[in-house]
Formats: C-alpha cells, structure tokens, sequence
C-alpha cells in the first residue's frame, strides 16, 4: 500500500479552511454587514430580532421583483387586516414614516404576495439572482384547469406558487391567472412526492388549500413601515372575497366521458337554444349581480354543469337559486327594465317565493327563492291551476364559484348531494321528459294556498 503523501493532505485542510473563510466573508458581507441591512438586525420599534428578520427579507424580497420589473402586490390577510385599521392614515400620509415596524413585523411565519401571470415572463432570471441573495425558493405547479376541455393540451403544466425563504422567513408568491369569466384565479398548492414538507409550515399558508377566484384587482402604493408595497385597492372587499373564494373546476373528463355515452347535441335548434340560454344567464348575472343580490345555477341548468359542462339543450330555460334573506323588492324592476317582462309570480316572501321571467323567444329564467330549516334548505312550487303547493327538500350547502358558459358564477359547494337530491341517483341518464310536480326525487306536496290569497300568490301575466 503506498503511504499517504503528508504534503499533499496538509495542502488540502489548507485549501478546505480558505474556502471556509471566503465563504463566511462573503456571508457577512451581504446578509450580515450594516452596509446591507443586516438580517438579524433589529428594526426600529420592532419587539425581537426575529421581527427585523422578517422585514429584512420582505425588504430584500420587494428590491428583488422590483429590480426584475414584477409587479407584486401584498395579499397577506394577516398584515392587510393591519392596514385596514390606519388605512386613510396611511393613504394620506406622504412617505409613511413611523416611529416603529407596526405592519410588516406582526409575527407570523411568512408573508403572502400576488402577481398575475401575463406580468411575468422571466422567471429563470429571477430566481437565480434569488438564489445569489441567499434565498432558497420552491415552484408548485399542476395542471392549467383552462386546457381540461382540449383533448391534445390538458396535461399541462403551470406555475402556481412559489415560495422564497431567507434566515427564518419565508415569501409565498401566489400566482393569478386570468380566466374567462373576466376574473382572476389562483390554484391549490398540492406537494408532489419529491418537495420537502418541512420547508416551510405548509398548513398555515392562507392561500392553496383550494383554488380561489376573485374579481380582477385595482392596486394601490402606499408606504409600509418605509417600505413601498402594492396592496388591493378596495381592502375591504377583498378580504371579504378572500373568505369566499373557493373554486370549483367544471369536471371536464366526466364531461367527455358522458358524451361518448350519450353524444351532444349539435343541431341547429340546440345550438341556438344554447347561445340564446347564454345570453339570458350573463344578462340575469350582470343584473342580480348589480343589485348585490347572490344567486347560484340550480335545477337543470347545475345538472348540466355538473354532469356536461354545458347548457342542457332540452331544457328550455335558465334556473338560479337565491336564498330568501338576499331578496330585494327591487328585483322585479330591475329585471324589467333589462327587457326581461315578469311571466309569473307565485308564492310570498314568507313562503315559497318564485319568479320566472320571459326571455328570447321561449327561452325563460326561473329564480328559486330558498328558505333554510333545522336540518335542510328547501324551495317552493306552485300549480296555478289548482293553488296546489309543493317543497323541494335539500340538504344543507354552502356556495362556491365555478366557470360556466364564460361566466363566474356560483354552484352548491356539495354538488353531488344537490344534484342527486333533485334528480335521484340516476343523475348520470339524461330524462328528457319531466313533469316538476312528481319526476324529483325531492318533491314533497306542501299543501294548498287559501283561495282568498290567490290573487297575491299566484299570479300570472
């Protein structure tokens, strides 16, 4: 065995220790020296150093976008929340000076940022000059829900989030993309089998644990604790939106798998019932929606987003859901002045309120009214023949937002048990033939309506 050259091994521990000590200079030089804003310095007014490390790495993190030309702005519902409450202080207010770090050092474990997608086209230039900051950054990704409907594009793959994380704080970029519908939306953030779970405290991210969509934003600087950061125009509104976001995808492979069973529809009577039926459920959005009246797609028009991704095209008509507690009196009005005539009017505000009004042709919108009990959610019928009155048992749900015909619009967060309420478990064969007093598997009769109250209750033009 030959013997280990002594010469040789001492000039390696020497290359090994000058190595070590470039490095450290080269980290005091850039993360800890005055000069940069030290990491594990205090801020002025701050309680601990682990406040000033986050605000240093929100400092590093806003000079690293604005240095790339990326737009971000600050959606963090812990910090905004802060914000709201000195907001027309801190919009008056011409540098934003402040004896103390009040917003940007609250203790919490990461700060949420935003950016729409069409803004940012150089990612690899970013995050390698992250990288040479001292940051350490993850990308979640999956597939873009856009391309579901295309057979020879779905699968693939887009940018979602990404997080930067300096010392002991952590940025989550959350990326928006917008949608159809006119509106922006954002993903779930799903680990995949290779991302370290303990990069960051995953479960505390308030963005991602399902996709969410919001009204496109209207942004607004202002100076945060001598920092210049875009925030939502209207803070307000979008926390309020912040807790109502959840998003539910059209099922597009169930779609395709529906129609190799039962084939579309694609002749001339359908297609123009469709886009006739389109037209009247964006006028009936755009017209609640200026109310602030929220509505939801129910009966046939839900089944056929549920089950197709399109307007049922034998259904005759557009149905929404509201619930009794958002009617407005103006309603009726409104409508009307949209060029929608009332066809009939049955039931009372107390009791089994509906409303159907005249579209294009004999293409008509029915609006639901529902009314919540111990255990379910129900809705009225009326024959008007006979002063016959009927109930539609649902169980309890709540409202998320979906896409539909190019549309935001709302669904029942539990679709499944809605739809299989209304249409029984055979939900999945289309039935063409349908009488509403007795083909749901919901329908209970719910008695009769005084002949003396007829005139107020059924009412039909």
């Amino acid at each position: 065995m030959q013997r280990i050259n002594k010469n040789v091994v001492l000039a390696l521990l020497t290359l090994t220790s000058s190595v070590f000590l470039l490095f450290q200079l080269y980290y005091y030089k850039y993360y800890l020296s005055p000069k940069n804003g030290a990491v594990f310095s205090k801020v002025k007014g701050s309680q601990s150093g682990q406040d000033g490390i986050q605000w240093h790495v929100i400092k590093k993190f806003l000079g690293l976008v604005s240095s790339h030309n990326v737009p971000v702005y600050l959606i963090d519902p812990l910090v905004l929340r802060l914000i709201q409450k000195d907001f027309e202080q801190l919009s008056s207010s011409s540098d934003g000076m402040s004896p103390e770090c009040k917003y940007l050092c609250a203790p919490r474990d990461f700060t949420t940022f935003a950016l729409l997608d069409k803004t940012w086209k150089h990612e690899v230039s970013l995050v390698r000059a992250a990288e040479k900051m001292g940051f350490r950054w993850l990308k979640i990704q999956n597939k873009d829900p856009r391309l579901e409907g295309m057979d020879d594009l779905s699968g693939i793959e887009i940018p979602l989030h990404y997080i930067f994380k300096l010392a002991a704080h952590a940025i989550h970029l959350v990326v928006f993309y917008e949608r159809s519908g006119n509106y922006v939306w954002h993903g779930p953030l799903r680990l995949k089998q290779n991302i370290d779970r303990k990069f960051v405290p995953f479960r505390k991210l308030h963005f991602g644990r399902y996709p969410g969509a919001y009204n496109k934003p209207e942004v607004l600087q202002l100076s945060i604790d001598d920092l210049k950061v875009q925030i939502p125009k209207n803070l307000s509104q979008f926390l309020e939106e912040m807790s109502h976001s959840r998003f539910l995808e059209c099922r597009y492979r169930e779609a395709r798998a529906f129609f190799q069973l039962y084939p579309d529809d694609a002749s001339l009577d359908a297609v123009e019932f469709r886009k006739k039926a389109k037209a009247l459920l964006h006028l009936a959005a755009l017209t609640l929606n200026n109310l602030g009246v929220r509505f939801w797609l129910s009966s046939g028009t839900c089944l056929g987003w549920y089950r197709q991704c399109n307007i049922i095209p034998y259904s005759k008509d557009v149905d929404l859901g509201v619930f009794i507690q958002d009617y407005k009196s103006d309603i009726i009005p409104a409508f009307q002045k949209a060029g929608l005539p009332l066809k009939h009017k049955f039931g009372k505000v107390e009791d089994s309120l509906e409303l159907s009004f005249q579209g294009e042709d004999d293409v008509k919108l029915d609006i639901f009214f529902f009314y919540e009990d111990d255990d379910h959610i129900w809705n009225g019928g009326t024959q008007a023949k006979s002063g016959k009155k009927f109930k539609y048992l649902f169980p309890k749900f709540t409202l998320c937002w979906t896409e539909f015909v190019e549309l935001k619009v709302h669904v029942p967060c539990e679709t499944l048990q809605y739809v299989e309420a209304n249409y029984g478990k055979d939900w999945k064969v289309p039935v063409k033939v349908w009488d509403w007093k007795s083909s749901p598997s919901n329908v209970q009769y719910n008695g009769m309506w005084p002949v003396d109250e007829w005139d107020d209750v059924i009412q039909v033009y």
